[in-house]
């Protein structure tokens, strides 16, 4: 084909089965190796651009998925960064550009007009199709880096990286509820997940909303306002002197306890929650992750839905009576939409604080679950959309490549919990915090070394 009188460089015109051959060629050649047409049947200096083109971009693909493989943190560090993201959608917009002018230019050359009748359209549309996949693909992955980028940007901050405290990231996990009625939004659902910086092993610690006489550390400036614990000594600024009331109060009471929140991606009501978390669990806290449940209707909708089985039948709206119920989650296994979820993990007559917290944890996890790659790709914009208005959190951009690395070795593991609740012997009204951390610290404490036989 090389040859001086090749006929794909010099085709005899007046044959049709011979140009609709060679048409057929050319675009299959485009499709395969962009450029290569162009070297073959045109201009070849378009021709060899186009196939450096197409060539770094495997070789990078194929040094991407060695390093993937080989250093997986380093590839998740790189696409989870602000520069990293924009230079792969400017060079990915340039190949879309790059390939949709060497399609067209591959449709010129095959001069359809010389092809048979009946192939003619056959061979216009396939060359349009995969036109719209090569450069749809490239463009399509251009506009998810820079979408990614503004949605990470948005979520994530750009503070420093904290180190594991005795070989553990401590993050504290807030499900908030604004809900209808309220000053504000409170923190419902509250727990601390220990993951070990190495292995991944995580403990999740739930801790009920209405524990009373909450400890602060002696850095904290709660500390000296409640030196007996939350509201002990003269009650509290709020209604209910509970865990979760501690966000309000700083919120709406006492936010200059806490002048430097806001400077780092926090809020005084979210660094109180944090100083009572270290209070009751005795552990460092480096980070915290908050999830507004009000906003999870969109992002359930935006991933098509979660699957739940229910244990029990549970109101939608009304009161204790069940009075003025708008509907119900029935039970058994349910596909829900992004309201029923919502209700299925706020209801509350019917059931305990301690079901409900046990509900919104189902329910965070079903979510989790929906977050697969295939998933979040076909409905990006949505997912990041809905995502930036549902989470807040001060975990570094820079640390999302470390945990996402570390987050699949604790998917292949079993999570360990501890439950702060009566049927732990944890009086929420009169807690004991010493035997709470004593829990804590045996359920943390790596599993003894067999001793050595004699």
């Amino acid at each position: 084909m090389s040859s001086a009188r090749s006929p794909i460089r010099y085709p005899d015109a007046r044959s049709a089965p011979v140009m609709t051959k060679r048409a057929w060629w050319l675009v299959v050649l485009n499709t395969v190796l962009p450029g290569s047409p162009q070297v073959l049947a045109g201009n070849r200096k378009l021709g060899r651009f186009g196939l450096r083109l197409t060539l770094t971009v495997l070789i990078l693909g194929i040094i991407a998925g060695v390093a993937w493989v080989l250093w997986p943190q380093v590839v998740l560090t790189v696409f989870t960064s602000t520069i990293g993201l924009w230079v792969a959608a400017l060079a990915l917009a340039f190949c879309a550009v790059a390939w949709a002018v060497l399609s067209i230019d591959t449709i010129r050359l095959a001069r359809l007009v010389r092809t048979s009748p009946k192939a003619r359209p056959i061979i216009a549309g396939l060359a349009v199709v995969l036109m719209a996949f090569t450069s749809g693909t490239a463009a399509y992955g251009a506009y998810v880096a820079t979408t990614a980028s503004g949605f990470l940007s948005s979520v994530f901050s750009a503070g420093p990286s904290e180190p594991p405290v005795d070989g553990r990231y401590n993050i504290l996990l807030l499900g908030g509820d604004a809900g209808p009625g309220r000053d504000g939004l409170r923190p419902d659902s509250i727990s601390v997940v220990s993951i070990d910086a190495k292995t991944g092993q995580a403990t999740m610690i739930g801790l009920p909303r209405d524990l009373e006489n909450v400890p602060f550390p002696a850095d904290s400036p709660l500390a000296d306002i409640y030196p007996e614990g939350y509201g002990a000594i003269d009650g509290c600024d709020v209604s209910a002197c509970m865990l979760n009331s501690i966000y309000t109060e700083m919120e709406l009471k006492r936010p200059e306890l806490y002048p430097d929140a806001a400077a780092q991606a926090s809020s005084p009501g979210i660094e109180a929650m944090r100083d009572a978390a270290q209070g009751v669990t005795g552990l460092s806290i480096q980070y915290y992750v908050l999830i507004d449940m009000q906003g999870f209707t969109d992002l359930i909708d935006a991933l098509g839905g979660v699957d739940i089985n229910v244990k029990e039948r549970l109101p939608i709206g009304g009161d204790e009576q069940f009075n003025n119920v708008d509907g119900w989650v029935e039970a058994g296994q349910q596909h829900m939409d992004g309201y029923t979820a919502l209700w299925y993990g706020r209801a509350r007559h019917g059931t305990s604080d301690y079901d409900r917290m046990a509900r919104q944890r189902v329910l965070q996890e079903a979510i989790l679950k929906q977050f697969n790659p295939a998933n979040v790709l076909t409905k990006f914009q949505a997912v990041a959309t809905a995502g930036a208005q549902v989470v807040k959190t001060d975990v570094p951009q820079g640390m999302l490549g470390y945990f996402v690395d570390l987050a699949s070795k604790t998917k292949k593991q079993p999570i360990n919990s501890v439950e702060l609740v009566p049927e732990n012997d944890v009086n929420p009204e009169d807690p004991d915090y010493d035997y709470i951390r004593s829990l804590i610290d045996k359920a943390l404490a790596p599993p003894a070394s067999p001793t050595p036989a004699p």
